[in-house]
């Protein structure tokens, strides 16, 4: 029950890095994050998320991207692991811009209690140029 919940403090420090002069793009972003709440069943948070990704874009707007969106549990000692693979087109709808992906993850490691194996991602980004 929300009426259950307080959340007492949260902190979300978050960075990008960006190395656009090199021919394909390698970006990164780190957020740690943690939450402490006050429930009768529920415990305090502390996650770090790490989000690395390359990703290739071709002259006619294909768009190739590798990534993980890691997480550490901190308090249980563990990591989620995920590997995308996405391959994306740019197009329009009517005038709007669209970005179209499709890929697959694997989880390279997770909880016992957590996702496990092959899956599939598909990605709709709508963009709203100046």
């Amino acid at each position: 029950m929300l009426s259950e919940l307080s959340i007492k403090s949260t902190v979300a420090p978050a960075a990008l890095l960006s190395l656009a002069a090199l021919p394909p793009l390698k970006n990164g972003r780190v957020n740690a994050i943690t939450i402490r709440r006050i429930a009768r069943q529920r415990s305090s948070i502390s996650n770090t998320f790490l989000q690395p990704f390359l990703a290739y874009t071709t002259k006619d707007a294909w768009t190739y991207t590798i990534n993980t969106e890691s997480t550490y549990d901190w308090k249980a000692e563990q990591w989620s692991v995920p590997i995308n693979a996405v391959v994306s087109k740019l197009t329009k709808f009517g005038k709007q811009p669209v970005s179209l992906g499709l890929g697959v993850r694997y989880w390279a490691d997770s909880p016992d209690s957590g996702p496990h194996g092959w899956g599939v991602r598909f990605v709709v980004t709508f963009l709203f140029p100046k």
